[in-house]
């Protein structure tokens, strides 16, 4: 069904991210009502529905799932607990935002994309970044620069994510409530990698894909293609290399973990007569799409998207997917694309040799 229907939602999961960057936007989003959130954690559940207005609280997704007027969800939680949360919600037959990593295997991810196709929902992977205004201005201009020719052919791509203050502050500013109720336990989880990567690597790997996979997926939706590995120098807990070939042209992938204020996380793309820089804001800072320099013809421009406002990734995503349920659209960063970042990441892994 199409039209301006009110979306009714539920949010599952209630810490810091899921307020901030979910929560906030989905509340105050004209055409969505969220209607119901689950937390487990019950002086948390009734602060979060207090502090945003939401009218019904659940002790577990499960309740959530057979309130009848619950139409989608979004799901704000731990990390190995999303894919089986996600299944629950995909087998009730509700329309699915998670946050990324969608799950932490390639099996694992193709359950979640088989159950959204038998049902019919719409299924998204929190993949803010493809909804920054200044990301979205930049791919166009790359699409067009190498459809045209304009700056000669594109000869490398390098991506840089150095980490910093991913939060801009925010979490210091009241936006949001916490208690000092201990995690909860009794999810189910889901393994936290591969079967064939040793159990004493699990958690690097989770940690490699819950921080990186951002990078994985803009590369692949920036650059239209899912690249091979070509080497992969993983041996280091901080400081990383990735070298990627994407046919006509390789693209390094450049990780490290570092403090400090700021955030440094990026995208440079070299042609011949010219180079294009994408800079990401911090994910938490409202308001601040992404920046674009061109350097070109002896001349360094910073470029601005076009006007569109007030523009933050998270809204934007959040937008998108309410238009997703109303028009049957297919998500921007759908579940099946993310599928391709898993067999990435796992690739990577596989290539590294950092556990033979």
């Amino acid at each position: 069904m199409t039209g301006n229907r009110t979306i009714v939602l539920g949010l599952i999961g209630a810490g810091m991210v899921g307020q901030l960057a979910h929560l906030a936007n989905f509340a105050g989003l004209p055409g969505c009502r969220v209607a119901a959130l689950a937390e487990l954690r019950p002086d948390l559940a009734q602060a979060a529905a207090s502090r945003f207005g939401v009218p019904k609280i659940y002790p577990s997704h499960r309740e959530l799932l057979r309130d009848p007027e619950i139409e989608a969800v979004v799901v704000v939680t731990r990390r190995p607990a999303t894919g089986p949360i996600v299944l629950d919600a995909l087998h009730a037959g509700r329309h699915v935002l998670s946050e990324k990593p969608m799950a932490h295997t390639v099996a694992q991810g193709e359950r979640l994309v088989d159950a959204a196709e038998r049902a019919g929902s719409i299924y998204a992977v929190g993949f803010m970044k493809r909804h920054d205004a200044g990301v979205q201005h930049a791919k166009f201009l790359l699409d067009e620069a190498r459809s045209d020719g304009r700056w000669g052919r594109l000869l490398t791509v390098r991506c840089h994510c150095h980490g910093g203050d991913f939060a801009a502050g925010t979490q210091l500013e009241g936006a949001h409530v916490m208690t000092a109720e201990p995690r909860p336990d009794g999810l189910e989880l889901w393994p936290a990698a591969p079967d064939w990567l040793p159990p004493s690597m699990a958690d690097d790997y989770a940690w490699f894909l819950n921080v990186f996979v951002h990078d994985l997926n803009i590369l692949r939706w920036l650059f239209g293609a899912t690249p091979d590995v070509t080497a992969a120098d993983l041996r280091r807990p901080n400081g990383r290399m990735v070298l990627l070939d994407f046919g006509d042209f390789p693209a390094v992938l450049d990780m490290a973990e570092t403090s400090g204020p700021g955030w440094n996380e990026g995208i440079e793309a070299t042609f011949e007569r010219a180079t294009l820089t994408v800079s990401f804001p911090p994910p938490l800072l409202r308001n601040v799409p992404a920046g674009i320099t061109l350097r070109h013809a002896g001349a360094v421009t910073a470029i601005h998207p076009p006007p569109s406002g007030w523009s933050w990734s998270f809204r934007r995503q959040a937008e998108a997917f309410v238009t997703d349920i109303r028009a049957r659209r297919t998500p921007l960063a759908n579940g099946r694309d993310a599928l391709e970042d898993l067999r990435l990441a796992e690739a990577i892994w596989r290539h590294s040799g950092s556990f033979a």
